[in-house]
């Protein structure tokens, strides 16, 4: 079986200085590997050709057979990692929480050394004195930890 933790060494030297960063590695028992990434900016078929190569060039698959999958994470798979948080700042998120709380507002911060991040939720919130209710922006302060899952939610208009 290959190697993660070697594999893993691989991607990151492979992907070093190209703005890219890894999302994911899985590999299955029966040698069935999927490498995913991402960068700021998103990444193209000729990147995920060029890092199947690299990759290829460190296993032989005379010494042990295996299927590889590289790709981009997708635009609306949930959040693995604190680049993806980043990436995504300003955009529109969906968070289900731990303990069953379904939120979705603007992501406007986030914390990779504490492991968290701060939504902004559009709340009607009626003001003392004012006939009906206006929609304000209340922030909401998150850890990574606390969520099940989040991801981008996307507005088709």
């Amino acid at each position: 079986m290959i190697d993660k933790a070697q594999l893993k060494a691989v991607v990151l030297k492979a992907i070093e200085g190209t703005g890219a960063f890894l999302v994911d590695i899985q590999v299955k028992p029966d040698n069935e590997i999927v490498v995913d990434v991402d960068s700021q900016h998103g990444v193209d078929l000729d990147f995920c050709a060029d890092l199947t190569r690299k990759i290829e060039a460190e296993f032989d698959r005379d010494k042990e057979d295996y299927s590889l999958e590289v790709g981009s994470a997708g635009v609306t798979a949930p959040f693995k990692v604190v680049e993806q948080y980043t990436k995504n700042l300003g955009h529109e998120v969906e968070v289900l929480t731990k303990d069953g709380r379904k939120l979705r507002g603007t992501l406007t911060a986030v914390d990779g050394d504490t492991g968290s991040f701060t939504i902004d939720i559009p709340t009607k919130v009626k003001e003392p004195g004012a006939k009906r209710p206006t929609v304000t922006n209340v922030p909401e302060h998150l850890a990574m930890a606390d969520c099940k899952e989040v991801k981008r939610h996307l507005i088709f208009k």
